[in-house]
């Protein structure tokens, strides 16, 4: 075996987790190398041709406010661009922009090769090896060997992956792409537990045989709020999505059909997404549901591909024609690429630390797909935080662990390595307890001090930001300060039908009340040309919902100090009778890194938890050490 050379961070994998896991590392200093099947299939978009979504939106803000990549490539590349939940409250908002696929792929390769300290290479991972509990080198399906410190799996749904569509199937990635076969055999033999994963993917049909006068137009936002924060320039929506429906022509179809589906003829090994499942998986579990939505998107403005958000299928390609044929709008489709099902490997995301790493094989990293999770947005914060890690391990530094309460990511990441999961996880705002705080207007403040910390803030994100920060300090300053006569007042508030002031009042508290909103307050005090209208509703937000934030800071106070309540590694649950079975037998495998960890693992309740801590008093009076 020929060793032609030496790296301290490995990647493998191309993906959406791969690109931010190699960026950052290279950026914070370490040499790194991305290996990936093709070089044509960076980036690539295998599943719907967009970014963003409820809960997944937060997260891209929150991998740029850190410094990473996804949000500028997603500015860079939309079609359309939307703010979902608008009609609800500020928690919830998140972006979603249609994205063009080829232009993606072409924009996040370049920013591959362009990143200083970062090599590229087209080859397949075949085998890991690891010396004394930690890797050592990587060997590909040609022979040759890299030695390297760390090493990142951002495999996808590559992995052992297996293509399903009705009788036929067969070994391949997703696109038609080769799947690394012989991988998952040196991962067993590293001692880790696989499992099998699924997921699927509607067809893509030509434009032409759509006929969109008879479908629900869907048109973006015509005031766009970018995904990053270093996005200044204008941007515009060019093109137009649409929305058609199922009927119960296309469910009969489905259900004389079932048999035939791999899924319900036992074919299909792996577990789906819950959260987003196959047409047949809709039409079986809903059967009081008359019709579905599907979402007519495009791929790109260079291609006549269209996309049928919310059809994923595995049925037989005949069948496909004939079920999407019932649909209005859809008589005359024609498919350029069946719909599939993709079974592929994954871990136990039990077996990992909070940091990402393997917790019995040192260096050895995990993120995205491969770590039991779905979806471009998912994949992507875990490869910028095992990028991270894998940077800081190879530098003699402590991991940086992301809390839950500081971030979607950290919420994340917590609930994979400490309930773990049943089926391919995926981010929802409904999964925080503090989301009133974690919303994605705020993601800077919350994420960019830190970005800097770690080093991925660079200077002219920095100076942008602290920038911003001031300017709204000094704004709620003034509203805090300015009051408001009761004349300068009165034509707005008998504008919205509200009753005059009786005496002066602070622009902040009239600013409280539910009819007023920032542009109000600033007809009345003068208009601060610092304040862009993001910054306004952001401020508005911060004012309206002061009193909640507040209740929900102190919430996160809370869990800070049982977070704070460090277990040591050298800990033993075994001996601890205090403790039931199953609470003794989840802390030795998950092992977690503070009580605070501990209370959130499925399975350990309030006793145990309480029993813990009088176990660790002990502990640490016994060895002399402190929290």
């Amino acid at each position: 075996m020929a060793v032609i050379g030496n790296y301290d961070v490995a990647v493998i994998g191309g993906g959406h987790a791969g690109i931010e896991a190699a960026v950052a590392a290279a950026r914070l200093g370490v040499r790194t190398v991305l290996f990936t099947l093709s070089l044509d299939a960076i980036g690539n978009l295998p599943c719907n041709p967009s970014i963003g979504g409820t809960a997944k939106g937060h997260l891209v803000r929150e991998i740029d406010a850190l410094g990473g990549c996804m949000g500028i490539a997603a500015d860079r590349t939309m079609l359309q661009s939307r703010m979902l939940n608008t009609a609800k409250g500020p928690a919830v908002h998140s972006l979603r922009v249609q994205t063009d696929r080829s232009q993606y792929h072409l924009y996040t390769k370049q920013l591959l090769e362009h990143t200083e300290g970062l090599d590229i290479k087209q080859a397949e991972i075949i085998g890991i090896n690891a010396v004394n509990g930690r890797v050592n080198t990587v060997r590909t399906k040609l022979g040759a060997e890299y030695e390297v410190k760390a090493v990142i799996v951002a495999t996808g749904t590559y992995l052992g992956g297996r293509i399903f569509v009705g009788e036929a199937n067969y070994a391949s990635g997703p696109d038609g792409t080769s799947a690394a076969t012989e991988l998952s055999e040196s991962l067993r033999q590293l001692g880790l537990g696989l499992r099998r994963f699924k997921t699927g993917t509607p067809a893509r049909v030509h434009r032409r045989s759509i006929d969109f006068a008879r479908l629900q137009r869907q048109l973006g936002d015509t005031e766009i709020i970018p995904f990053s924060f270093m996005t200044t320039e204008k941007l515009e929506n060019r093109v137009e999505c649409h929305v058609a429906y199922t009927n119960l022509r296309t469910h009969r179809v489905i259900m004389d059909n079932l048999h035939r589906s791999p899924l319900y003829a036992g074919k299909i090994e792996g577990i789906g997404p819950r959260y987003c499942p196959s047409i047949e998986d809709k039409v079986v579990r809903f059967s009081d549901k008359d019709r579905h939505q599907i979402f007519v998107e495009p791929c790109g403005m260079a291609t006549d591909e269209y996309y049928l958000q919310g059809m994923s299928s595995s049925l037989p390609e005949d069948v496909q024609v004939e079920m999407y044929r019932t649909i209005v709008g859809l008589e005359k489709l024609e498919i350029m690429r069946p719909a599939y099902a993709i079974e592929y490997d994954c871990v136990d995301p039990l077996e990992l630390g909070a940091s990402l790493e393997h917790m019995a094989v040192g260096g050895l990293y995990g993120a995205g797909q491969f770590n039991g999770t779905s979806g471009y947005e998912e994949a992507a914060a875990q490869g910028l935080v095992a990028g991270i890690n894998a940077a800081r391990k190879v530098q003699g530094k402590a991991p940086r662990i992301f809390a839950r309460q500081e971030s979607y990511i950290g919420t994340m990441i917590d609930d994979l390595v400490t309930k773990g999961v049943s089926d391919p996880y995926r981010m929802m705002t409904s999964r925080s307890e503090y989301r009133l705080y974690l919303r994605q207007d705020n993601a800077d403040t919350r994420l960019t001090p830190l970005g800097r910390e770690i080093g991925l803030v660079d200077d002219t994100r920095w100076e942008r930001y602290c920038a911003k920060d001031k300017a709204m300090i000094a704004e709620l300053e003034r509203l805090g300060k300015t009051r408001i006569k009761p004349e300068a007042a009165s034509a707005i508030l008998e504008h919205k039908g509200l009753p005059p002031l009786a005496n002066d009042i602070l622009a902040i508290e009239l600013l409280k009340r539910p009819q007023i909103c920032y542009s109000d307050v600033a007809e009345m005090i003068g208009q601060n040309d610092a304040i862009d209208s993001v910054l306004m509703a952001r401020i508005e937000t911060e004012i309206k919902y002061d009193g909640y934030i507040k209740r929900q800071m102190k919430q996160i106070e809370t869990m800070k100090k049982q977070d704070k309540t460090l277990i040591p590694k050298e800990f033993e649950y075994h001996s601890l009778s205090g403790l039931r079975l199953e609470a003794r037998e989840k802390l030795a495998k998950i092992r977690p890194l503070s009580v605070g960890q501990a209370s959130r693992i499925p399975g350990v309740s309030p006793s145990d938890i309480a029993q813990l801590a009088l176990a660790l008093a002990v502990f640490r009076q016994k060895s002399g050490k402190s929290e």
